[in-house]
């Protein structure tokens, strides 16, 4: 029953439910079998979308513009300040093509391209060093879009990265300096006694940018504007650049 279902949320959590499920096959968990069935079962997990898709008529010339509306929706739209509407999705690969795929935050949407920070050491830095070509997506389901760019990137400017690195809360920079993202690390204590040390000897004085910290901005050279429609027959818009000139056509879903 719906109160069975809502007790069962309240005592346990939704983060329980990998150790029921275990208990449950071991026969001591059986009051959950019902709701956990539902959970399990990913066939049953769908979403139908709303029958309003992309007026092609009423797109912007500009992808980066029209990115620019949805985003500004997806922000206006937001369902709570929990949701990041600027994650995203990014996905790099090595020289070897091999692919890795992370979240991190879009800062900045320029004239040129978007924009995120990161250590330049992590893996993604070095990815990046090693292939400039990245693709990465965002998803605001509440909205029932998507947005795929590629592009390649390039480093910003030094004083691009001070201005953004000195905007972010003073533990973020600190947290920035002390760790040596992607790297191991022996004991969590190992990190917190590194961010200490770093508090102490910046106590009283701004936090220098490190070395291998900064942004990078993206160069589309392609968008798709995904929008959901019923029984699966979704909208998806694709801006192309070549020779200086973006390119518009409708891809099947």
């Amino acid at each position: 029953t719906q109160h069975r279902q809502n007790q069962f949320r309240n005592v346990v959590g939704l983060g329980s439910l990998i150790g029921l499920r275990n208990n449950y096959f071991c026969g001591t968990t059986t009051f959950a079998k019902p709701l956990l069935e539902k959970i399990m079962d990913f066939h049953e997990i769908r979403k139908e979308y709303e029958d309003s898709g992309i007026n092609e008529s009423s797109l912007l010339e500009s992808p980066i513009e029209q990115f620019r509306q949805w985003y500004d929706l997806a922000v206006e739209k937001s369902p709570g300040k929990w949701l990041e509407p600027n994650a995203m999705s990014l996905a790099t690969s090595d020289g070897a093509g091999v692919i890795s795929n992370r979240y991190v935050l879009m800062k900045h949407i320029e004239d040129d391209g978007i924009q995120f920070f990161t250590n330049y050491d992590s893996q993604k830095g070095k990815q990046l060093e090693a292939n400039t070509n990245c693709a990465v997506a965002f998803h605001w389901p509440y909205l029932g879009r998507q947005v795929r760019i590629q592009g390649a990137v390039e480093k910003t400017s030094r004083e691009v990265s001070e201005t953004y690195f000195h905007s972010r809360p003073r533990g973020s920079q600190i947290g920035a300096a002390a760790s040596q993202q992607s790297s191991k690390v022996e004991t969590r204590e190992q990190l917190d006694q590194q961010r200490s040390k770093l508090e102490k000897q910046f106590d009283g004085q701004p936090v220098p940018l490190p070395d291998n910290w900064g942004g990078y901005l993206i160069r589309p050279t392609r968008f798709e504007f995904w929008q959901g429609r019923l029984d699966r027959l979704h909208d998806r818009i694709v801006f192309t650049h070549l020779d200086g000139q973006w390119s518009r056509f409708r891809l099947s879903p």
